[in-house]
C-alpha cells in the first residue's frame, strides 16, 4: 500500500485534459450513477479500470456506505452499509494525519477497502482510493479497482488525485439533490396520509356538548391547552373518536397533525413497523425506508385507540416514547426525536388488564394522567333527539337525498325507550337503516333493528302529539316532552285498556308486551299505575 502525496509538479496537457473530461462527466448528471459509469469509460482508456465507486461515511450508522458503483455492465445506485469498527472510523474522521490518496496493489492489504472487498467478494485486485475531503470534513471515497495485483503506479495515484475535488463536489450535490426529493416525497406522503384523516374528521360534531356531555366537556376544556397525555375510557360507541379531535383542535398543536391510530386493527406482526416506522432492508418486504405514525404525528398528537389491544413489545417501545420523547425504527440503531402529545383510549378496564399481567402497570400510570370517562348513551338519554336529528340529516346528506325525511308520530319515544347498548354508533347504524327502509318517505324504525323489536313500542294512539323534534323544537326543549317513565306509563296504560286490564292470559298485557306478568306488575307499581280488576275502570280514564 502506497500513500500518494499532494501533486506539485507543473501539471501538463495529459492532466489538463484528464481534469477537464472527468469533471465534465462527474458533473454532468444529478443521477451520481450515470454520472459514475460515464467518468469509467473514459477512466478506463487512460488507465487500468474493471469498476468505480463512491462511497459516503454515514455516522449515524458507523458505516462506509457505498452510494454508487460502475463497471462494464452498467451502475448501479442500491445502498449497502459495511461496518467500521472504532479504530477504522478514526481514520476515515481524521482529515489531517491520512493522505488524501492512497494505492493498494493488493485490496486484501487495505483495512478499510479490504473491508468492502470481503462485502462483495472481489478477486484479487489494486484499488487506487481518493479521500473525498470538502471544507475539512470527509464526506465520502472516490475508488478506481482493476482486477489483478500490482496494476497501479505512483503516476496513476498522481493522476487519480486531480479529480479529488470535482468528485467531492458533485457527490455532496448529488446527496442533497436526494434528501430534497426524500424530503418530497414524504411532504406528499404526509399531505396524502393527512388528507384521508382530515376526510374522516370533517363534519364531526359534539351533540349533546351542552347536555349529556356538559361534564365531559368541562373537562376537554381544562386539559386540552396542555400537553399531559390523557386517557379516554367508556364504552364502544360513546364517541371517543371525536372527543379527541376537540382535545386537539382546542390545544396548540392544532396547527400540526391529528395521528389516529386503531391499536387493535393492526396485525401484532406489523404494529411496530406501522407505529415507529422502518429501515430499508429491516425485514422481508421492506424495499425502502418508512416513517411510523409516531414520527409523522411530530409536533401534533397522536390518538391511540383501543390502546388496550397493544402487544407487551409494543406496550415497551411506546413506554419509551413516554419516557425518553424518541422513538427507534424497525430495523434501526439511532434514536429519533419527537415531539408529541398523546391521547388514548380504551373501551377495556386497563386496571383489570394490569391486575392479570396483561398491560405493563408503568405505562398505564403514564397513559392515565388525565382520565376522561365517557357516560354510555342509556345514561344520557337527553342527547336521543339530538342525535337522531343529526344523523338524519347526515346520512340523508350521504345518501344524496335533496330533503330529510320527516319522522313518523311516536318514532323519537321509541327510541327513548330503548337501552342502545352500542351507543352513538348504533344510533347512527339504526337511523341510516331506517332511511334506506323509508325510501324518501316518513321514517319510522319498525324493523330498523331487531333489538328494538324487543323493546316495548308506542302505538300512534298513546303519542300526544308530535315530538319537539318534528316539530323543529331546540333538541334541549324536547327532552322534557320524553322522560323516559312518562313515555313507558303512557304505554302500559293504552296496553291495559285495550286488554280491559287483564295482565296474565294470552290476551293480557304482559303477552303483548313480552314482559314477565310479575315483572309487568312491578313496573306498574313502580309507575304508580293501578292494576286489578277494581282499577280497571280507572284505568280506562287514564288513571
Amino acid at each position: 500500500m502506497k500513500n500518494i502525496p499532494e501533486i506539485t509538479v507543473e501539471r501538463g496537457m495529459h492532466e489538463n485534459d484528464f481534469f477537464r473530461e472527468f469533471t465534465f462527466r462527474i458533473c454532468g448528471s444529478l443521477n451520481i450513477g450515470e454520472a459514475l459509469w460515464s467518468c469509467l469509460l473514459y477512466v478506463r482508456s487512460i488507465l487500468p479500470a474493471d469498476e468505480l465507486i463512491l462511497t459516503v461515511y454515514n455516522q449515524d450508522f458507523k458505516a462506509l456506505e457505498v452510494v454508487a458503483q460502475a463497471d462494464e455492465e452498467g451502475f448501479n445506485t442500491t445502498s449497502q452499509k459495511v461496518h467500521m469498527p472504532p479504530d477504522l472510523r478514526r481514520e476515515l474522521e481524521n482529515v489531517e494525519h491520512y493522505s488524501r490518496v492512497r494505492i493498494s496493489n493488493d485490496v486484501r492489504q487495505d483495512p478499510i477497502i479490504g473491508r468492502l472487498g470481503e462485502h462483495y467478494k472481489w478477486p484479487d485486485s489494486s484499488v487506487i482510493v481518493g479521500r473525498l475531503i470538502i471544507q475539512h470534513k470527509f464526506i465520502g471515497s472516490l475508488i478506481v479497482r482493476a482486477k489483478g495485483k500490482e496494476r497501479y503506479t505512483e503516476e496513476d495515484g498522481q493522476l487519480w488525485s486531480l479529480v479529488n475535488e470535482p468528485a467531492g463536489i458533485a457527490l455532496a450535490n448529488s446527496q442533497q439533490y436526494l434528501d430534497l426529493l426524500k424530503l418530497k416525497d414524504a411532504l406528499a406522503d404526509d399531505n396524502r396520509y393527512l388528507s384521508s384523516e382530515l376526510q374522516k374528521s370533517v363534519g364531526t360534531e359534539i351533540v349533546g356538548a351542552n347536555l349529556g356531555l356538559k361534564d365531559v366537556m368541562e373537562q376537554v376544556y381544562k386539559v386540552a391547552p396542555l400537553s399531559s397525555p390523557v386517557l379516554l375510557t367508556g364504552e364502544t360507541g360513546t364517541g371517543k373518536e371525536i372527543i379527541a379531535n376537540a382535545i386537539h383542535n382546542l390545544s396548540g398543536r392544532s396547527g400540526s397533525p391529528l395521528i389516529t391510530v386503531n391499536c387493535g386493527a393492526i396485525p401484532e406482526s406489523l404494529i411496530d413497523s406501522e407505529l415507529f416506522g422502518h429501515e430499508k432492508g429491516s425485514f422481508t418486504g421492506a424495499s425502502s425506508e418508512r416513517r411510523g405514525r409516531f414520527e409523522r404525528a411530530d409536533k401534533g398528537t397522536i390518538f391511540l385507540d383501543e390502546v388496550g389491544e397493544l402487544p407487551p413489545q409494543a406496550q415497551v417501545r411506546l413506554l419509551r416514547v413516554l419516557q425518553e420523547k424518541e422513538i427507534e425504527r424497525v430495523g434501526g440503531s439511532q434514536p429519533i426525536k419527537v415531539d408529541i402529545r398523546i391521547i388514548s383510549a380504551t373501551h377495556k378496564s386497563l386496571e383489570v388488564m394490569v391486575r392479570d399481567g396483561l398491560f405493563r402497570d408503568d405505562l398505564y400510570y403514564r397513559l392515565g394522567v388525565y382520565p376522561i370517562w365517557l357516560p354510555p348513551l342509556r345514561e344520557r338519554r337527553a342527547d336521543i333527539p339530538a342525535l337522531a336529528r343529526y344523523f338524519m340529516a347526515k346520512k340523508a346528506h350521504e345518501m344524496g337525498l335533496h330533503t330529510t325525511p320527516a319522522l313518523a308520530e311516536g318514532a323519537i319515544d321509541r327510541l327513548l325507550q330503548y337501552d342502545w347498548p352500542g351507543n352513538v354508533r348504533e344510533v347512527a347504524n339504526v337511523v341510516e337503516r331506517a332511511l334506506i327502509q323509508s325510501d324518501g318517505k316518513i321514517v319510522v324504525f319498525d324493523g330498523a333493528m331487531p333489538a328494538l323489536e324487543r323493546a316495548p313500542c308506542p302505538t300512534a294512539a298513546t303519542a300526544a302529539g308530535p315530538s319537539g323534534l318534528e316539530a323543529g323544537m331546540p333538541a334541549d326543549t324536547t327532552v322534557r316532552y320524553f322522560k323516559l317513565e312518562e313515555v313507558e306509563a303512557r304505554h302500559i296504560r293504552s296496553v291495559m285498556e285495550a286488554t280491559g286490564g287483564r295482565i296474565e292470559g294470552k290476551k293480557g298485557a304482559a303477552v303483548l308486551l313480552g314482559m314477565n306478568p310479575a315483572t309487568l306488575r312491578y313496573r306498574m307499581q313502580k309507575l304508580g299505575i293501578p292494576f286489578g280488576r277494581s282499577k280497571t275502570r280507572n284505568l280506562a280514564r287514564g288513571g
